[in-house]
């Protein structure tokens, strides 16, 4: 059949999308309630519809057609006729342009304009109105790509999850002040690849960078009227499609040199994304795809009232996992970042959401059984934000083998026990050997536990030390978002000072909460410019705060802030050359009998056991942690040949004279850390039962002294400590 100027076929249903095969271009989109689906073209710029095309076929509930000498570049969009029935929970309008869900890159932004939503703006009816207005002119388009050689590229990169340490940024800001990134290329992906980046990267130690969403997203209404955006992007559109305002130049190519030159440098990418919600809201937001093609199949509806959404992430909607053809959507998308782009894993966004059935969270859910059996999706790394607004949200530690976790159990007991709450000792133990009460169980190992202190919601390290109290007055609420209660300190000042004695204090918290991060058992994560000290002026939410505020200053970088630079290296060189502190098998604290050693032991200042009485006592802010590196490493049953370490914890206001303990064997202890001394020109050293005066709020870090293999790998460390490190 002819149309226009393509010759126009059945085609088929599989693959769904815009696919070229260098002879023409398949379509095909599923929608099970659809009476009819049109294929629009428009011009190169988007701007002018030039042809409407009905797709002819319709199998399994999908819509195809395929379009004989149709090029890659070409821009279009959907149109789809069915009943418009919210109380049925049918949306249909083809007076709107919809995004096809497969699009793998797109063109245009969206215009907050009337013409955008189903229903008519104002009118008594509410949604239950209908508007005839076309939408085309006021929204994103989506293009056809050539997907059909993607060339030869270095192998995606497979870090150990025991080796793994986690590094969040944001696309845009991480360069976007950068001095040695050009002006035209900062706040994309090309400005993200550039070398002095790379290599800054590479220097921190890091393994692993975790970007923040990068799926084409949508600046909120409300937010762009106060003339904000949607800076961290969790408001998602598209799947398949990298957002077009981090590009400097071609898409698809631009994005997969970012992922190369990262895999060239030793470096994973993780993406985080978002597929418990779209940006298309509740029964009041605009209409841009999925409501539009098929409402009850995308979204989880209410059973009893359908045209009303089930709300379990606190955006207005939720995607409806249950559904088969959404939940293949899903796959789909990920297996084409990790085939078509080899990205390295992905971080979840209120991933209780995706285990979500009917009935409630259920780790054997389709989603979580879908990623464990998949032999593309199992050998990346899976990280879920494990809570969401729904009944029974939060899920620590309740998802399945084969998946980290976010453990802000972690986060909040770190936060606690350094600013010296009563009581926070016993649990900030348990947080430090990777959480084996949500995590030791059906094989799972300690990484499962991603520790972290700060991400991108919440403080920063240096706010967290600098304010006591949230100041969001520049998202222009009133300063009534975000969390009121962040477990912090100003240290004696609420925000900046120029008192010696509080900066001084600030500076050895961080020091003590990196150290704590980087030298705890389990997976630690390290938010983007913590390293050097960065603020958000006290801005505890800064979603739509896209400039000085969110972005990395790294000009005013400071003397403070070179220096804890410096101390992340050395903790990370220390994480990497000592495997005693990421240990695959959970610390017990149980002796075994057949080696005739206790893999850890807690201390109290006179290096005697800590008691059951002592755990229970509020008071107790001061304790030590040996790490026995003859301990059983693996399944094996025989002793390992790893360093034991000792870490003291000082979180009292005073100094407390600590007892080095006696130990079988060596009986000497090197300091290789002392977050009150972060700079020495030497590594001293102590017999057993010798007193070190311990610095209130401080954290120490000892070696025992031994021959062969762990003797030389000490002198090695000694040597990397005293100089300036500067990474591997």
């Amino acid at each position: 059949m002819k149309t226009g100027q393509y010759r126009l076929s059945e085609g088929s249903p599989y693959p769904l999308g815009a696919t070229w095969d260098g002879r023409g271009t398949q379509f095909a989109l599923f929608s099970a309630h659809a009476e009819k689906v049109e294929l629009c073209l428009f011009d190169a710029n988007g701007k002018r519809e030039t042809e409407r095309i009905e797709l002819p076929e319709f199998t399994d509930e999908v819509w195809h057609g395929y379009l004989h000498g149709l090029r890659p570049g070409t821009v279009y969009g959907y149109r789809v006729h069915g009943p418009y029935a919210p109380a049925e929970g049918h949306r249909f309008n083809p007076n709107k342009l919809l995004l096809d869900p497969y699009a793998r890159e797109h063109l245009g932004e969206l215009q907050w304009r009337p013409e955008v939503f189903g229903y008519e703006i104002g009118s008594p009816d509410g949604d239950l109105s209908f508007d005839e207005r076309d939408s085309a002119p006021f929204v994103p388009k989506c293009v056809v790509v050539d997907a059909t050689n993607p060339g030869s590229r270095p192998e995606r990169l497979r870090v150990p999850w025991d080796r793994t340490v986690l590094y969040e940024v944001h696309v845009a800001g991480f360069t976007r002040l950068h001095p040695d990134v050009p002006k035209k290329l900062r706040g994309t992906f090309a400005g993200l690849q550039r070398p002095a980046v790379v290599d800054y990267i590479r220097s921190l130690g890091v393994t692993s960078v975790e970007l923040m969403p990068i799926h084409t997203f949508v600046d909120d209404n409300h937010l762009l009227e106060r003339g904000l955006r949607n800076y961290w992007g969790y408001n998602t559109l598209g799947f398949f499609a990298p957002d077009p305002r981090y590009f400097a130049g071609e898409p698809m190519a631009e994005f997969k040199a970012l992922i190369d030159r990262f895999h060239d440098a030793g470096l994973e990418v993780i993406l985080d994304v978002v597929y418990n919600h779209t940006a298309e809201g509740n029964e009041l937001g605009p209409t841009l795809s999925f409501k539009g093609i098929d409402n009850a199949s995308y979204y989880r509806l209410l059973p009893d009232q359908p045209r009303y959404y089930i709300n379990d992430t606190g955006t207005g909607n939720t995607l409806n996992l249950s559904h088969p053809r959404t939940l293949q959507m899903v796959t789909d998308s990920l297996r084409y970042w990790v085939t078509e782009m080899q990205v390295d894993g992905f971080r979840f966004d209120l991933a209780t959401i995706l285990g979500r059935e009917w009935y409630g969270f259920d780790e054997g859910g389709g989603f979580l059984d879908s990623c464990r059996q998949d032999p593309v999706l199992s050998s990346v790394k899976l990280i879920a934000e494990p809570w969401d607004c729904g009944p029974g949200g939060y899920q620590v530690g309740g998802f399945p083998p084969g998946w980290a976790e976010w453990n802000d159990r972690y986060r909040d007991t770190v936060r606690s026990f350094w600013r010296g709450d009563a009581g926070s000792a016993a649990d900030f133990a348990t947080r430090l050997t990777a959480s084996g009460d949500k995590f030791n169980r059906r094989g799972r190992k300690p990484w499962a536990s991603v520790n972290f202190i700060t991400a991108h919601d919440g403080f920063t390290l240096n706010d967290l030390v600098s304010y006591n109290d949230k100041h969001n007055e520049a998202n222009g609420e009133d300063n009534r978002d975000g969390h009121a209660d962040n477990i912090s300190w100003n240290c004696g000042a609420e925000g900046p000072t120029d008192d010696p004695a509080i900066r001084a204090l600030r500076e050895r918290q961080k020091r003590n909460m990196l150290a704590t991060l980087l030298l705890s058992q389990g997976t630690p994560m390290l938010l983007g410019g913590d390293e050097f000290g960065r603020t958000q002026q006290g801005n505890n939410n800064a979603y739509c705060q896209d400039n000085e505020i969110s972005w990395l200053g790294w000009e005013d970088i400071d003397e403070d802030g070179a220096a804890l630079q410096e101390f992340v290296r050395k903790l990370t060189y220390l994480r990497r050359q000592l495997p005693v502190l990421r240990r695959n098998r959970f610390l017990t604290a149980e002796y075994n009998a057949e080696l005739q050693v206790t893999d850890v032991r807690w201390l109290s200042p006179d290096a005697t056991e800590l008691t059951p009485e002592q755990w229970a006592d509020a008071s107790m802010r001061c304790f030590g942690m040996i790490i026995d590196g003859r301990a059983q490493a693996s399944g094996i049953r025989r002793p390992a040949a790893d360093a034991t370490l000792l870490l003291v914890f000082n979180a009292h206001h005073d100094t407390v004279n600590f007892t080095l303990p006696d130990i079988p064997g060596p009986d000497q202890w090197t300091c290789l850390l002392d977050t009150n001394m972060p700079v020495r020109e030497d590594l001293p050293i102590f017999n057993a039962s010798d007193v070190y005066q311990v610095t209130a709020h401080s954290l120490l870090l000892f070696a025992l002294e031994a021959k062969g293999t762990t003797g030389r790998v000490l002198e090695r460390i000694g040597t990397r400590l005293i100089d300036a490190v500067a990474g591997d």
